[in-house]
């Protein structure tokens, strides 16, 4: 369970949200929604505890996640808006990497199962410096097929991808809720996930 709790972001000397507050439940999905500048990737940021907030509280599993980071860290999987890969790796390279960072295990072939998912099949071994926009995100998005963190947390998932490759994220995604994960997502564009409950949150 996610949940917060009066939160307030102030940047610079402008007030972006106040009062702000959820509760969300295994199997569900919360969209943040507003227009650029109204403090969705700051929202972001405050759940996964890399901003603090100016006031109120998130809580992981009932317990604030500034007393429970280890445990915290260890149930969040984070996909910001930058696709956070290395340009000279090899997309192969990068999911290996990304595992091995997080403490996880991830064999070779599952690694290449994942590539060939997201349409890198044939492109696992090209420096990723050589991939176009979407294939560098697609790099980004196979860390999902094998993940089995309970909470997923992800800034524009779907930007710089096809209709086929949005179809099959909404499918990776609407499969994690069904296994009773939890997501909070934002995007500019509507995608239908199919989900238990799906939550909307405007910030204004």
């Amino acid at each position: 369970m996610l949940e917060a709790e009066n939160l307030e972001c102030v940047r610079g000397e402008r007030r972006l949200f106040a009062g702000l507050g959820f509760r969300l439940e295994a199997g569900e999905l919360l969209f943040l929604q507003g227009r650029n500048g109204s403090g969705k990737t700051s929202l972001l940021r405050m759940l996964i505890g890399l901003l603090p907030p100016e006031a109120g509280e998130v809580r992981w599993k009932g317990a604030a996640i500034r007393a429970s980071e280890d445990e915290f860290r260890a149930d969040l999987c984070y996909l910001g808006h930058l696709n956070a890969i290395k340009e000279e790796l090899t997309p192969l390279e990068n999911l290996l990497a990304a595992a091995r960072l997080a403490d996880e295990e991830l064999f070779e072939d599952d690694a290449l199962d994942a590539l060939e998912q997201v349409g890198l099949g044939g492109r696992e071994d090209l420096a990723c410096r050589y991939l176009s926009q979407g294939q560098k995100r697609r790099v980004a998005l196979a860390r999902l097929v094998k993940e089995k963190r309970p909470l997923w947390v992800l800034d524009e998932p779907f930007v710089a991808l096809d209709t086929a490759a949005v179809d099959w994220l909404a499918g990776i995604i609407s499969a994690h809720l069904q296994r009773g994960g939890l997501a909070v997502m934002t995007t500019h564009q509507p995608v239908d996930i199919p989900a238990g409950t799906v939550r909307e949150l405007q910030l204004s």
